[in-house]
């Protein structure tokens, strides 16, 4: 039998939610996003027996059971969903109050969260850290938070509204989403220069990319091992056994060793790495002026 998050069902009228409440939703915020309070328990430097008081604190002030916990993990009931995107919502809104009146006063600050994939600062194309280093000049209060993630995590930060915007590949258009182009990145098939020879029998080292999945249907090739980021991708094409999928810029960084060559006779594939937010989201005065530092670097592609 699972281990449930217990809530009282009170008999009288609930509570207004208090100042502590407030310190609880962020709590089971928190835990909902590392998905399980064992995980919470490091982020939040807190012990799991007062983690558990604060959501079941909640559960008792909104009368609603949040989630269930037992053999097959930390899961959120339906009420605990709902709870989880207006308590991220309210949290934001409180969030965004002092930066608001900062900027009503001709000031911004406030926090801005940026979410990016790996290893494209390298580009020649990506102006990332002038945007940056401009932001900082104009808007010295604004404190930057800079994450590096894999394309599906950012994904997830984006919907979960954990970063404020995400800068990856666009490969295709999803409502709700707003896109603003930055720069092309052209991706290659290469292989080991020892191997070119053999390069049309070898497996493709995958990656959960939609480019991966094109070669794959269209080129007729072998599925390989899994890899997770670039650096594991590019070891496996290195080891001489396997084809690997690499931006140009980054198999160009092996130029010295002159270890990696195009596979003759395939496509190259275009991705426009983009600054991408949520339509629906609002935006602050330091996303305004990040994004607009981005397009006055990157131009129009």
């Amino acid at each position: 039998m699972s281990e449930r998050c217990a809530v009282k069902h009170p008999a009288t009228k609930r509570p207004d939610f208090s100042e502590r409440d407030l310190r609880s939703l962020r709590i089971f915020c928190s835990v909902a996003q590392a998905n399980g309070f064992a995980a919470a328990e490091k982020q939040l430097n807190m012990s799991k027996a007062s983690i558990s008081r604060h959501i079941r604190e909640v559960e008792e002030t909104l009368g609603a059971r949040l989630c269930e916990r037992g053999p097959s993990g930390f899961v959120l009931t339906h009420a605990g969903k709902v709870a989880l995107e207006l308590a991220r919502d309210a949290l934001m809104s409180l969030a965004r109050i002092r930066p608001e009146i900062d900027a009503v006063r001709g000031v911004l600050s406030g926090t801005l969260a940026i979410g990016m994939v790996e290893h494209i600062v390298s580009d020649e194309g990506c102006h990332l850290a002038e945007a940056l280093a401009s932001l900082k000049e104009l808007a010295p209060d604004v404190s930057v938070e800079l994450r590096v993630m894999t394309f599906n995590e950012l994904d997830l930060a984006l919907r979960e509204r954990r970063v404020q915007v995400a800068i990856r590949g666009m490969y295709r258009r999803e409502a709700g989403f707003h896109y603003l182009p930055l720069f092309i990145e052209r991706q290659q098939l290469y292989v080991v220069r020892r191997s070119l020879r053999d390069a049309a029998t070898l497996p493709l080292v995958y990656r959960s990319q939609p480019f991966v999945h094109e070669a794959l249907n269209t080129l007729g090739m072998v599925r390989g091992p899994s890899a997770s980021g670039l650096e594991a991708v590019a070891m496996l094409v290195l080891s001489g056994h396997y084809v690997g999928l690499l931006p140009q810029f980054y198999a160009a960084s092996f130029a010295k060793r002159q270890a990696l060559v195009k596979v003759p006779g395939v496509p190259v594939y275009e991705n426009t790495i983009s600054a991408i937010t949520e339509i629906s989201r609002p935006r602050t005065r330091a996303l305004d002026l990040f994004l607009d530092l981005l397009q006055q670097l990157h131009g129009n592609v």
